[in-house]
């Protein structure tokens, strides 16, 4: 009598178990918490990241350097110098240059600087 009676108490428990499990969400258990990608990306590239500016060196001095370009949307921008700027090639008057910057307070501050040869402008 009692497994009859035991078996009777089993599947109405049975069933239940079934229709709240069904009703829970499933997580995996390996799942670990996804980590915001656009607040790091940000957060990178505000560190990390350097602007560019093409043009003609138009002046030049020990603490800064004016670059200008042309075209249609010309524009002229005065870098002051960072204390670890490198340079590839010679940096002169009249030279074609990339500026590699970044604002640091409102300035465009020149981290590197690489010299366009008349083999490499020509391509």
């Amino acid at each position: 009598m009692r497994s009859m009676q035991q078996s009777r108490l089993l599947a109405p428990l049975a069933l239940v178990a079934l229709l709240v499990g069904a009703a829970l969400p499933v997580t995996p258990v390996s799942a670990a918490p996804a980590k915001s990608t656009a607040a790091s990306a940000s957060a990178k590239k505000k560190s990390y990241d350097f602007r560019q500016f093409t043009g003609v060196v138009t002046q030049l001095d020990r603490a800064s350097l004016t670059v200008e370009k042309s075209g249609k949307a010309a524009r002229t921008i005065v870098f002051s110098r960072h204390t670890e700027m490198k340079t590839t090639g010679d940096l002169e008057k009249d030279a074609r240059v990339t500026v590699y910057y970044r604002d640091e307070g409102g300035k465009p501050v020149a981290h590197k600087v690489v010299v366009k040869t008349t083999a490499t402008a020509a391509k």
